[in-house]
C-alpha cells in the first residue's frame, strides 16, 4: 500500500486517505490561450516509467493538496511537499539521484 505524509498537517496516510491529482508542475493556460496549449494540457502526458512527480489531495485528513516524488515501478516515494512549490525541493532532488544517477525527471526539475 502506497503511504504519503502530507506536508501540511504532518500526518502520514494510506492511499485510500488521498485522491491523485494527476502530473505536477504543468502549466496551466488561462483565458485566451490558443486550442493547442489547452489540448497540450488536457491531455498530453508523459506518464513514463519511474520517477513521477504527482498531484495529491488529502481528502480525508486536512483536505489540502501537496506534490509527491515516487517511483511508478517501485510505489518508493522519495518525498512530499507543499503544492505552493514550483519545483522539487533540493533534498527530494538528491535522494532521487543517490538512487537513480540518470533520471529523465532532470528534464522537468
Amino acid at each position: 500500500m502506497l503511504i504519503l505524509t502530507c506536508p501540511c498537517c504532518g500526518i502520514a496516510a494510506e492511499e485510500t486517505e488521498l485522491h491523485a491529482g494527476g502530473e505536477a508542475h504543468l502549466k496551466r493556460f488561462g483565458p485566451g490561450s490558443s486550442d493547442e496549449d489547452f489540448e497540450g494540457y488536457l491531455f498530453q502526458r508523459e506518464n513514463a516509467k519511474g520517477v513521477h512527480f504527482e498531484r495529491w489531495r488529502h481528502s480525508s485528513g486536512c483536505g489540502k493538496w501537496f506534490h509527491a516524488a515516487r517511483c511508478t515501478t517501485t510505489l518508493e516515494v522519495f518525498g512530499t511537499y507543499p503544492a505552493q512549490t514550483t519545483e522539487p525541493p533540493q533534498d527530494i532532488k538528491d535522494a532521487i539521484t543517490a538512487k537513480r544517477p540518470a533520471p529523465r525527471w532532470r528534464d522537468i526539475a
